[in-house]
């Protein structure tokens, strides 16, 4: 009995990551190369083409994770940020079907890692979850009935331009007090640098938090403050059994033990059981989840 292989690619802003997946889950050929995102999304595309044409030659399909609004039933890109210039409106779907006659299918990173987390990870047992990855921004996704919630123009989950400080500070959006705008990690660092400029990434943050550092465990704690007000919001909303949590920082169980704890007070009692939970598969969730694309997800 033959066996669906998936071609899994994820396209992100610094790196694309590339592998065969099977319906087990299991991962092969993997490769990362450098997305050249500053040249714009024409060259990235065809780089990608290029390169896939070199390393890969045995698949029945393609499931594409890429950053940026995607029209998945057209596999195009509705919007991206200047994070890639001028990948908005790429066709990325039309491309790979020319070249490589089979079936692709794209869809926007942030959903793919929940399918990725719903089929192989965190959210086997949940039908209905938000997942959410604290980064550069905030991205989010919803599912509900054990599929994707897209709206009624296939973007929702935007949770990192919920409002949560009225007037507040200006988002890269261009709208003012954005959630992403104080939650994110890119947030959580530039507080950090109010008290050092040293501290330009998490890493540094968190290894000077390990040799002990009062100020910036206030300056941590003031953020954890901000991802929860996000999060009990999106929870007395949608009322999930399951909230997923990933990026880089969100990779330390402090930091869910923190917001879990924070969340307890917080909550309407009648929401108390709805469960905070670390994203599990890691810098793998986006290529996973492009392979479901292809796959029934029970």
């Amino acid at each position: 009995m033959s066996t669906l292989k998936v071609l899994a690619i994820d396209i992100g802003g610094t790196a694309i990551k590339m592998c065969l997946v099977d319906e087990q889950g299991e991962i092969s050929s993997f490769q990362e190369i450098d997305s050249e995102a500053r040249k714009g999304g024409k060259h990235l595309l065809e780089n990608l083409v290029q390169v896939v044409s070199k390393k890969y030659t045995d698949f029945d399909a393609i499931g594409i994770s890429t950053a940026g609004q995607v029209d998945s039933d057209r596999g195009v890109i509705v919007y991206a940020s200047e994070n890639i210039p001028g990948y908005t409106g790429a066709n990325v779907q039309a491309i790979f079907e020319k070249k490589f006659q089979v079936p692709v299918k794209v869809e926007n990173d942030v959903n793919c890692a929940a399918l990725g987390e719903k089929m192989f990870g965190a959210g086997k047992e949940d039908a209905n979850f938000l997942c959410l990855t604290y980064g550069t921004g905030i991205g989010g996704a919803m599912v509900l009935n054990s599929s994707l919630y897209k709206g009624a123009n296939g973007v929702a989950a935007e949770f990192g331009h919920m409002i949560v400080h009225p007037n507040g500070e200006k988002c890269n959006c261009g709208h003012f007090g954005c959630y992403e705008r104080y939650a994110s990690t890119t947030a959580l660092v530039r507080n950090a640098q109010k008290i050092d400029e040293k501290y330009d990434n998490g890493r540094k943050i968190f290894e000077a938090l390990e040799a002990g550092h009062p100020e910036l465990e206030q300056i941590l704690s003031d953020w954890i403050d901000e991802v929860n007000h996000g999060l009990v919001s999106l929870t007395h909303i949608f009322n999930p059994s399951a909230i997923i949590i990933g990026g880089g920082v969100m990779e330390q169980d402090r930091l869910i033990d923190m917001v879990r704890e924070r969340m307890e007070q917080r909550l309407i009692s009648s929401f108390s059981d709805m469960k905070i939970m670390k994203a599990s598969l890691g810098n793998k969730a986006g290529l996973l989840g492009a392979a479901t694309l292809h796959m029934t997800v029970d």
